[in-house]
């Protein structure tokens, strides 16, 4: 087992780092005419979505700040760094959790560390990013996986090329750079259904290899191209490439219309050489993300749709899926939001014919699929209502009600171990869950989290894992260094 020194460190050093710049307010009396006409011009294509838990996270991680505001002097014109650590703690408390083997109550602790440094336009084109990161899990009654420990590990080690003068600026004026990376990499696209680090689990999904764009967020158009490999999370070794694995992918962005949609059309592929255990696989994804305001009424919308065809060993490909949302921002102090979700993936229909109807769910993330981790975009059907609130701008909460059930019963459950019934007599009905959050901002770098959430099995839960209903609870600490 590696040293745990650092770990211990990092939290004690999240002690220092307390300054943060002052930025000049363009609405402020001294604010000339001309001024605040600049300032109200918008700058940037890009509008966030309002869809539950779908806006990606930043290429820069949000816990990373620029040289020149980390409080230091001999920093205060490393415009062109970008330094920053985080530390995590979350307390579990897990009553008969369906995705152990066994029933039984789980108390974990778990700590993740991370700390980031990039360089970049001080060398252009040359640009580099670190990010290490370290996973652990203590006090728990289970055995160590990957999803909560993969100690001191490098989750993005890369450089770039960065060329921002290449092509002509969009029509807000905004440049159009050109980039390719290569190196180890995290990062999320679309919705993050199909892409994401999985920011909630303890360990971060990586990749090796290529990663090319043409244009950035604010443009009016973007297309970002990627070949890596994914790599496996080691809990003790050093994390390796898949070497029979490859994930292709280009993904289109057009915001030219953003103010009432913005169009994400995209093909990802996922090609798997034969292995001692799995057959040659390839899988095409061609598919479109949509989403935006209806006008001013209040309502707004982001839907998706993907098909899926390819190769499995001797078999065909058949699948698709696909997710709907809509929304109502209410108005009113707290900013309430009302939504209603449907999200489907198509399950293998029949075992022994010679297709399979099982939807590829890439390396997307698991929540909010389900505030306990259960479920992920594979053989699925599910509705879901939402409200969200924020009372005030340090507080934020939502809560919702979820029903799950197999496309297919007779394909298997991934949230519960894979388990089956290739007869489909179990039925179809993995249950219905109730949950419950809050988001507490106690200052810019402190940040406390708490969640509830109560399952209940269905037919095929109660019949092919177990009939145990199940509790979730947790308390999350967030600390920003800088």
């Amino acid at each position: 087992m590696k040293s745990s020194s650092i770990s211990i460190l990092l939290p004690i050093l999240s002690l220092s780092g307390l300054l943060a710049a002052e930025r000049a307010d363009p609405k402020s009396p001294a604010a000339t005419e001309s001024q605040l006409s600049e300032a109200a011009k918008p700058k940037s294509y890009y509008r966030a979505p309002k869809s539950y838990s779908t806006t990606r996270d930043p290429d820069v991680p949000k816990y990373a700040r620029p040289g020149d505001e980390l409080g230091f002097e001999f920093l205060k014109d490393a415009s062109w760094l970008d330094f920053g650590i985080d530390y995590r703690l979350r307390s579990e408390y897990r009553d008969d959790d369906i995705r152990r083997a066994t029933a039984g109550l789980d108390e974990p602790f778990l700590h993740r560390t991370r700390a980031y440094l990039g360089i970049h336009d001080v060398l252009d084109p040359f640009r580099f990013a670190f990010e290490l990161q370290d996973s652990r899990r203590y006090n728990g009654n289970y055995e160590f996986d990957n999803r909560d420990w993969n100690e001191f590990e490098m989750i993005r080690m890369q450089a770039e090329l960065y060329f921002d003068e290449m092509l002509a600026a969009d029509p807000l004026g905004n440049k159009r750079p050109v980039s390719l990376r290569y190196g180890i990499q995290n990062f999320e696209f679309l919705d993050r259904r199909l892409l994401g680090n999985n920011q909630w689990r303890n360990t971060a999904n990586t990749f090796l290899g290529f990663r090319g764009a043409i244009g950035q967020e604010s443009n009016d158009w973007q297309l970002d191209l990627l070949a890596v490999q994914p790599i496996e999370r080691e809990i003790y070794d050093w994390d390796e490439a898949i070497d029979e694995r490859w994930i292709y992918g280009l993904i289109g962005h057009w915001r030219g219309w953003s103010d009432d949609i913005t169009l994400e059309p995209f093909y990802l592929a996922l090609d798997q050489r034969q292995t001692a255990v799995a057959a040659d696989r390839t899988v095409h994804s061609p598919g479109v993300r949509v989403y935006g305001p209806f006008g001013e009424s209040g309502f707004d919308y982001d839907a998706s749709y993907i098909h899926q065809f390819g190769s499995d060993g001797t078999k065909n490909i058949n699948a698709r899926g696909g997710t709907t949302e809509i929304g109502y921002s209410f108005d009113h102090d707290w900013k309430p939001r009302l939504s209603a979700f449907y999200g489907y993936a198509s399950g293998d229909k029949d075992p022994t014919d010679n297709e399979t109807n099982r939807f590829e769910r890439f390396y997307g993330f698991g929540r909010p699929w389900s505030a306990n981790d259960y479920i992920v975009f594979e053989n699925i059907k599910t509705p879901k209502l939402r409200l969200e609130a924020t009372p005030n701008e340090k507080l934020r909460m939502d809560m919702g009600y979820s029903w799950y059930s197999l496309a297919s019963g007779r394909d298997r459950f991934n949230g519960a171990d894979n388990a089956i019934d290739p007869t489909g007599f179990s039925g179809t009905g993995i249950g219905h869950e109730f949950d419950i959050r809050a988001r507490w901002k106690v200052s810019k770098k402190v940040e406390l989290i708490a969640g509830y959430a109560h399952f209940v099995a269905g037919d095929f839960t109660r019949n092919a894992v177990r009939p145990d209903d199940t509790d979730f609870a947790y308390l999350e600490f967030n600390l920003t260094v800088f």
